[in-house]
């Protein structure tokens, strides 16, 4: 449950750590490159966790970087040839960010915090629900970009991801959408708002818990 907590909201990637602001920032002009690019980065988080927790007890402390870079390499050269070959329109699209994403911090900090100290299962599990907190913020920025700055969502998803995701792309009608948000400038707005409304959400989250601490500490009062 704490690690599940951690990915998605406590620690995720993104709102949290405010790591991978890079690929974050250039493929979210739409919520299917996000998603996109969520699913390639996640596929390298649960491939690289247990491949170093399996590794872990072989790679002497004082090269343990460069191999787990070297190990984070090759799946991420793995990862790009298979979308090469199976989802070709998406990379072309995401292009040279796919092979960036051996320069995710993210990817290179879990696999020295997490997997090169615990067992496979855990070590899997964190990359998975890392990789999902990641997706989903890639997700949300692209999705409110593109619908402010097209007036489209998950446009294309069909031709990049396959015909078994028509059904979630959709057009509002009569309206043209804002440049802006399509563009860079567009993308920190976005980001810092949805930065600003995390941390509002957790101090009411935090307000609400002490609330809830400090009526459970009050003594009961009993009528005589």
């Amino acid at each position: 449950m704490a690690l599940t907590k951690d990915g998605l909201w406590d620690n995720n990637v993104v709102f949290s750590q405010l790591l991978a602001l890079c690929p974050l920032l250039a493929v979210t002009g739409t919520a299917t490159n996000g998603l996109g690019m969520g699913l390639a980065s996640t596929a390298v988080l649960i491939a690289s966790g247990l491949s170093i927790s399996l590794l872990r007890n072989l790679i002497p402390p004082d090269v343990r970087i460069p191999a787990f870079v070297l190990v984070i390499a090759l799946i991420v050269t793995l990862v790009d040839m298979a979308m090469n070959a199976w989802v070709h329109e998406l990379h072309k699209v995401l292009g040279l960010f796919i092979p960036l994403i051996v320069t995710n911090c993210a990817i290179l900090g879990r696999a020295e915090i997490f997997a090169s100290k615990k067992p496979v299962a855990p070590s899997t599990y964190d990359g998975f629900i890392m990789g999902v907190g990641f997706t989903l913020a890639l997700v949300a920025l692209g999705a409110v970009r593109e619908v402010l700055g097209a007036g489209t969502l998950f446009a294309g998803a069909s031709i990049l991801l396959g015909d078994a995701f028509k059904s979630i792309e959709m057009n509002i009608p009569a309206y043209d959408g804002m440049l802006l948000f399509a563009l860079p400038p567009g993308g920190f707005m976005v980001l810092g708002f949805m930065l600003a409304g995390k941390r509002v959400l957790d101090k009411k989250m935090e307000t609400w818990r002490q609330g809830r601490a400090l009526q459970s500490d009050a003594p009961a009062c009993h009528t005589v």
